[in-house]
């Protein structure tokens, strides 16, 4: 079970009733029982977040929120403001034709920021369900401090969205590629097939993953050895609904009344008393800032300095196993980068997504970095031999006190129905609860999901699909004792606006992790 892939023979082959044990047929009442249990915590936890989000119905762009037509201006303002004081933005919302906004489930971003200083922060958007909401934030530095509300997507396209990528699965199309003695075969792979030829079942019958590919003929299923995808061009979008999405439309600037305040240091008589950054402590939003490019925590005593400069020492001894996307990769990439005596051991495998191996052995440092299982959405060819859902791949390690994993998943789920990242949520929460169980002090990270570009292709990627995932992810991990990097605060803030931040944010990142190791 620790491959990529598990065949379920059983399913393929046992066609007549003397096939069926006894002890098969309670094998299989024990799975039908589990996989029940799966879909009903999916199904419960899937109608809390639908119940929370927009539904209205698309009539005519006109009627859809405008940000240049909105407002948002300072509550209470001030000609003056100290460090450490909140800040309250009212934002007021209008359709194209001027009416106001009578109901809210607009997906709003905003942050505040002084460019001369590299310093930002996010805010937190509350939203009263009436065409209004407050954004409120946090003043952390001294300077002029300027304000950025926009509307990435109106009520009625956040409604749409939801309705489109819970449709179905064909917005990405997989290609596996068989290799059985000299033939070499390409086949269509997906989590949902229609056609009605005969299939190849990927299955960890446990966790309740299915992948599918169409069967070779003459072939065995475990020849698939590579993977590919590409965008399909299918959309669940009506037509007049698309109208929402043109490019003017996504990550539009609402017009500010001021559109910037100053800040001044009152020498106010209080000491930041701050614990030590620890593992499991909740993370609050926003829940710190950048100042200098620096990333200062709101809720524990961050050193900006010290654990980067001590990474050699700190990691020293230490067996790291990155579980995720190239987001992560990034991290083993920086990790070389910058620590001299680590050095890559050259893997076979295909291209970039090949597993990533570095190992200082002075300083007896192990730094792994994998793919999560599927969906890995990539055109460029991929070995399915190497890799394992994010569960397994935990199973796998004893653990010890010296045993970090990091996991992030996010992106490449955006383009499939929510249910399916439910169920992997779910599947690493119980593989987290079950190492804790045999080893308490190995330590958990979770790196949150990051925004990415501002692009058309929303059913697929819009930062929409990510914020949903990013609540979803620190809601169901936020009473286990794990690490959270939040990784989409720190995007918000800096707007990187890139699927693979700048070094800048990859350093913070990094040095958040070590805050709570060192």
């Amino acid at each position: 079970m620790m491959a990529c892939f598990y065949i379920i023979g059983f399913f393929r082959s046992c066609v007549s009733e003397y096939c069926i044990s006894a002890w098969g047929l309670h094998y299989l009442e024990h799975i039908t029982q589990m996989l029940n249990q799966i879909e009903i915590r999916c199904g419960e936890i899937f109608n809390t977040i639908s119940n929370n989000i927009s539904s209205v119905p698309f009539r005519h762009l006109n009627l859809t929120t405008s940000a240049k037509m909105s407002r948002a201006k300072i509550l209470s303002y001030r000609q003056q403001y100290c460090n450490g004081d909140s800040l309250t933005v009212r934002v007021d919302m209008f359709n194209y034709l001027g009416q106001r906004k009578t109901y809210g489930g607009d997906f709003l971003t905003a942050r505040i920021y002084s460019t001369d200083l590299g310093a930002a922060a996010s805010g937190r958007v509350e939203d009263f369900n009436n065409g209004s909401y407050n954004i409120h934030f946090i003043l952390s530095w001294v300077g002029n401090v300027k304000i950025s509300v926009i509307l990435y997507h109106p009520s009625e396209g956040v409604s749409a969205l939801w309705r489109a990528r819970n449709a179905g699965y064909k917005n990405i199309i997989f290609t596996g590629n068989f290799l059985y003695k000299t033939q070499e075969i390409e086949k269509v792979c997906g989590f949902y097939l229609e056609s009605q030829q005969e299939k190849c079942v990927y299955a960890d019958k446990r966790d309740g993953e299915f992948f599918y590919c169409i069967k070779p003929p003459n072939v065995p299923c475990e020849a698939l050895i590579s993977m590919r995808s590409k965008i399909h061009h299918h959309s669940y979008l009506t037509k007049s609904e698309k109208t929402i999405f043109t490019k003017s439309n996504i990550g539009v600037e609402i017009p500010r009344d001021p559109g910037s305040i100053a800040v001044t240091n009152c020498q106010r008589n209080f000491t930041d008393m701050k614990p030590t950054c620890r593992i499991g402590m909740p993370v609050p939003y926003p829940s710190g800032y950048f100042l200098n490019n620096l990333w200062h925590s709101n809720f524990c005593n961050l050193s900006s300095f010290e654990p980067l400069s001590q990474i050699n020492e700190c990691l020293t001894g230490k067996l790291i196993y990155l579980m995720g996307d190239s987001t992560l990769r990034q991290w083993i990439e920086y990790f070389q980068k910058h620590m001299k005596s680590l050095k890559f051991f050259n893997l076979p495998g295909h291209g970039i997504h090949k597993r990533y191996l570095a190992l200082d052995m002075d300083r007896n440092i192990y730094i792994q970095w994998k793919k999560h299982g599927h969906p890995f959405v990539s055109p460029g060819i991929y070995s399915v031999k190497d890799c394992a859902y994010i569960a397994r791949e935990i199973d796998g390690l004893p653990g010890s006190p010296n045993t970090i994993i990091v996991i992030t998943l996010g992106q490449h789920f955006r383009g499939f129905p929510l249910r399916l990242f439910i169920r992997r949520l779910l599947s690493v929460r119980k593989a987290i609860e079950r190492i804790f169980q045999r080893s308490p002090e190995t330590k958990i990270f979770i790196k949150v999901e990051n925004s990415r570009e501002i692009n058309t292709d929303v059913e697929r990627i819009s930062d929409f699909h990510g914020y949903i995932q990013y609540l979803l992810f620190k809601d169901l991990f936020k009473r286990l004792n794990v690490g959270i990097i939040d990784a989409w605060e720190m995007t918000q803030a800096f707007a990187s606006y890139n699927l693979h931040p700048p070094e800048t944010v990859t350093r913070n990142q990094i040095n958040m992790f070590l805050s709570y190791i060192c």
